[in-house]
């Protein structure tokens, strides 16, 4: 299962009014406080904060957002790793196959999509099954892929290959995790990209958790910086009911 899971956060919104209003000898103090989801507290502002905070992102005034920092503990196959890792300005820590030679996971899609008609990468609608025989469908070739690829795997490991080199025979499709740490600002240019609708939808998965998780933390400051509206706000609420409930179903509880 892709997932992005929280781990801990420093600074919230006035925060970064605080580091705004510095420049000018000022400190705010919030009206009061309201909790979020695991306990965390975060500050209800005045007017004139909110909408500093607001003229601050418009102006692309960015450091005041840099003094918010979260952490995050992510799962997801190579492939999608590979396409994160490149947002330079967020702090990464990867398991590694030199060190870890147990039995490798791998990714299973929920479903399969066709290659787009109009755009050499990216995935069209849902790809159609339908008439084909088992032995044609896709989740033939990946339950075949997966079981050479473990096989081949296990045999080198067995025999004394060392694992910096055995792992030459997974797939792009092995899972792995990845602790991701970085400013507000930070992750914000890269949920900006990433939860574009041309995404990799499995990209954008994590990039969308990653902006819920923001947005609780850091609404006033999320809603400013992504340019959120109330409807996007509320598809994002119902995107992860709707994780939630796949994930039910695939473990059996549906």
């Amino acid at each position: 299962m892709i997932r992005a899971t929280y781990i801990n956060h420093m600074g919230d919104d006035l925060t970064v009014v605080n580091a705004a209003r510095v420049s000018f000898g000022k400190k705010k103090e919030a009206i009061g406080f309201t909790g979020v989801e695991g306990g965390a507290m975060r500050p209800v502002l005045h007017d004139s904060d909110l909408k500093l905070i607001r003229y601050l992102a418009k102006h692309r005034h960015m450091s005041p957002f840099g003094h918010c920092f979260v952490s995050f503990h992510v799962k997801a196959p190579i492939f999608v790793a590979r396409q994160l890792v490149k947002h330079k300005f967020l702090r990464w820590n990867e398991i590694s196959r030199r060190y870890v030679d147990d039995k490798p996971e791998f990714y299973e899609p929920n479903e399969w999509r066709g290659r787009s008609k109009d755009k050499k990468q990216g995935s069209d609608k849902k790809f159609n099954t339908k008439g084909m025989h088992d032995a044609d469908k896709p989740d033939t070739a990946k339950h075949r892929a997966y079981l050479s690829a473990n096989m081949s795997y296990q045999w080198l490991i067995g025999i004394g290959v060392c694992p910096e080199q055995a792992r030459m025979v997974l797939p792009q499709s092995t899972m792995t995790e990845w602790y991701w740490s970085g400013s507000l600002d930070a992750f914000a240019d890269m949920c900006i990209l990433r939860c574009k609708d041309d995404t990799q939808g499995e990209t954008r998965g994590i990039a969308q958790q990653i902006s819920k998780v923001m947005l609780d933390l850091f609404p006033n400051s999320w809603q400013s910086l992504l340019g959120l509206t109330q409807s996007t706000i509320r598809d994002m609420t119902e995107d992860e009911r709707q994780r939630g409930k796949e994930k039910s179903i695939a473990n059996g509880r549906g």
